[in-house]
Parts: C-alpha cells; structure tokens; sequence
C-alpha cells in the first residue's frame, strides 16, 4: 500500500476582500469535524491573516522556515507547526511582511513534499495577484476554488484568469459566489456571471450566512463551522460548506 498523501485545495481569488480566508477557515472547519488533518499553508504574504483569524502565535512563520531550508538549519517540520484544534495545524504567513520579497518561491515545492504525507488536506490561502509562489500552489493543487464577491471589477478579472487557465488546459477549478460578503449589495445574480464568464457558478454562499459580529469571532480566534450557535442558527450557509467540502472529497475518490 502506498503512502497517504492529502489533497491539495488552494483558496483564492481575483482580488481583496471577497471573504477568501473566512471561506477556507469555514472549509478547514468542516473537514475537521469529519475528523480529517487538515494542515492550512498561508501564503498571502503581504497580508495573510490565517494567524490573525485564529488567535494563534506566528513566531516561527513561512519566512523562518525558509530561511533555515536555505542555511541548512531545517531538520523536521514540527517546529514550524502551529496546532489549532487537535486536527487542524497552521504554518502561518509572515510575522513582518517586510520579509515578504526575501521569500524564495523554489521552497514552496520542498514544503509541500515535507507535509504531503502527513495531512488528509492542505488548504493553501494565497493572495489574489500571481506571483510566483502563487503559481506554483495553483499548479500543485487539485483543485482550485475561486471566491467571487461579483462586481464588475471581479467579473473583469476573473474573466482574464479563466482564460489562462484555458490557454494552460487547466480545468481544476470551481466557482463560489459569496453573497453574504456583499448582504446589503446588489451584485451580479448567479446567471448574470454564468452569461458573462460562460462558465458555471458552482456554489452559492448565501446572504443569510451573513454575520453581522464576525470581528468578535475573529478576535477570538473562532472558525464559523465550529461554533454551536452559528451551527445551529444559520444551517443552510453550514450545509453549503458541507456540500462544498464532500464534493471535493468525493473528487478525490474518483480520480483515485
């Protein structure tokens, strides 16, 4: 029998604030309470909040880990592991995003291939421009989830990444519409962006899965899809998560 080796999500999107993190914490949530080990990598450098959201320590983040895989310091990947719950664990983005143009994009590859096997699933965050670490995550991934808050300025950008993808015969990707970023927004419908992108929006998130306090759980380092009274008061937004987090699973099993 072979090694297990997770699978590879990458969370993304074609520009800031279309709830991108949220949306892989809330997955990272939902794999958890399917007892899975998840390991979130993040990547957003500039502004990665993965630390930020969860209340952890980012003391020994992605640039020190580099750093001691350049100076030959590196003996295991433990130390560099940040526990959140007992499945989910944490390499947190930069503690000074200063470091973020000393970051070497050849060591994404060697961090991945030291936590492959040890993870069910790794959730990559990334930021929304392609530089070269992104790229790489986006080619290391099996599959791609792209958070639209569909504007136009998404539309336009979106519609520009997706002919990339088309030119480099890459079909791994989904769609999800974040309605309960934009509440009290009127945005492109569903069917405005299948018309305009010609592709399929494959999954919802609904405006009633708005959260008016969502700063007080952030402040307290509180996943959505972990939290008793938002599992209970906003059910259809959880179950879309749910179905999100079991297709991607079932994929995998296909495609084994």
């Amino acid at each position: 029998m072979g090694l297990k080796k997770a699978k590879v999500f990458t969370v993304t999107s074609v520009k800031g604030g279309t709830g991108k993190t949220t949306t892989l914490l809330n997955l990272a949530g939902i794999f958890s309470k399917m007892n899975k080990k998840i390991l979130i990598l993040d990547f957003d450098l500039y502004s990665g909040a993965i630390a930020l959201s969860l209340n952890i320590p980012n003391e020994q983040d992605i640039y020190q880990l580099m750093d001691d895989l350049n100076s030959n310091r590196f003996k295991m990947i433990d130390p560099y592991l940040v526990k959140y719950n007992e499945n989910i664990d944490v390499i947190p983005s930069l503690k000074d995003p200063r470091n973020a143009s000393k970051i070497n994009s050849k060591y994404i590859s060697v961090i991945l291939s030291k936590v492959i096997h040890r993870y069910d699933i790794i959730l990559i965050d990334t930021n929304y421009f392609l530089n070269d670490i992104t790229l790489i995550a986006l080619d290391a991934s099996d599959e791609i989830l792209y958070i639209l808050e569909g504007d136009p300025i998404d539309l336009k950008s979106m519609a520009t990444r997706l002919t990339i993808h088309k030119d480099m015969e890459k079909e791994n990707y989904k769609i999800i519409l974040n309605e309960a970023r934009t509440k009290d927004k009127e945005h492109f419908s569903k069917s405005d962006i299948k018309n305009v992108l010609k592709e399929n929006v494959d999954y919802v998130i609904p405006k009633h899965f708005y959260i008016k306090n969502i700063d007080k759980y952030m402040l307290d380092g509180i996943i959505l899809t972990l939290h008793k009274g938002i599992i209970n008061s906003h059910k259809k937004g959880i179950d879309i998560f749910k179905e999100i987090a079991n297709a991607l699973l079932k994929e995998k099993n296909d495609k084994k």
